[in-house]
């Protein structure tokens, strides 16, 4: 799978039905070693996008349960 497959897709968390944000607005963490993704890092943005607020939310990758068309269903508790 590539990057630009699923880029744009929201991420939702299904434990919580949360939406935690946009592939593409994340940064990503990745093994230098592998080139595989080890997790996303969601920025917590306030007022519209234009101020970064609070700590971040980090998603690993093996919390990832479906990709589907539209969004990338995460389940975690945090």
């Amino acid at each position: 799978m590539r990057y630009k497959d699923i880029s744009g897709k929201e991420i939702v968390n299904v434990s919580h039905g949360s939406r935690l944000g946009v592939l593409g607005a994340t940064d990503l963490e990745i093994d230098e070693k592998t080139g595989q993704i080890r997790s996303f890092i969601i920025p917590n943005y306030k007022w519209f996008g234009l101020k970064k607020e609070g700590a971040e939310t980090k998603i690993h990758w093996k919390a990832i349960k479906k990709i589907g068309e539209d969004m990338i269903m995460i389940e975690t508790d945090g």
